[in-house]
């Protein structure tokens, strides 16, 4: 497992399904804005969920689970995709359970995603792709040292209405030296 301050980063567990479909999945509003694709239905059962504790990952994208230190509960997921390992870049994600939003868990999950991203995997660069009013990933890329690089106007359709996305970056000589919270 990889280890926050407050948080780890492990592999996907069968019993974690049920709680993250509930939770995450379920709720239809956050599940939209937090995908780039349309919600649909899923039976208990579906193997092709987007949750799915998949044996074989891909090549350019991995997903954790994301557990509170203290007391080991799974308090959401994150991931890192887009991985291109010709240049060295990857884009990081997260969702957070409802009950654990708010308490300063996004910014230490980032943080463990950049030490994964550019300790473990070597990467030069990260980049962070939110909806524009996602004050709380803004709010955690930014802690960790991501700059601000572009809007993209109107370039996602979430619920009935397109809506801008933020494009944040961090190279890995900015993240050496730049202080993280």
């Amino acid at each position: 497992m990889l280890t926050g301050g407050k948080t780890g980063l492990r592999a996907r567990h069968e019993d974690d399904i049920p709680v993250l479909r509930t939770e995450l999945y379920n709720d239809v509003v956050n599940a939209a804005r937090a995908s780039g694709v349309p919600w649909r239905p899923l039976s208990p059962d579906a193997k092709d969920s987007p949750l799915s504790v998949d044996a074989e990952e891909k090549e350019d994208r991995l997903s954790f689970s994301v557990v509170e230190l203290e007391g080991n509960t799974l308090i959401g997921i994150a991931s890192v995709w887009g991985i291109d390992t010709h240049n060295r870049s990857a884009h990081l994600g997260l969702a957070l359970l409802p009950a654990a939003r708010g308490k300063g868990y996004g910014t230490d999950v980032v943080a463990t995603l950049c030490h994964y991203g550019f300790v473990v995997r070597s990467l030069h660069r990260l980049q962070v792709d939110t909806l524009a009013d996602n004050t709380a990933m803004l709010r955690s890329a930014e802690r960790n040292g991501f700059v601000r690089e572009g809007v993209l106007r109107s370039s996602a359709w979430v619920l009935g209405e397109f809506v801008d996305e933020v494009l944040l970056g961090l190279l890995v000589e900015d993240w050496k030296r730049g202080p993280r919270l």
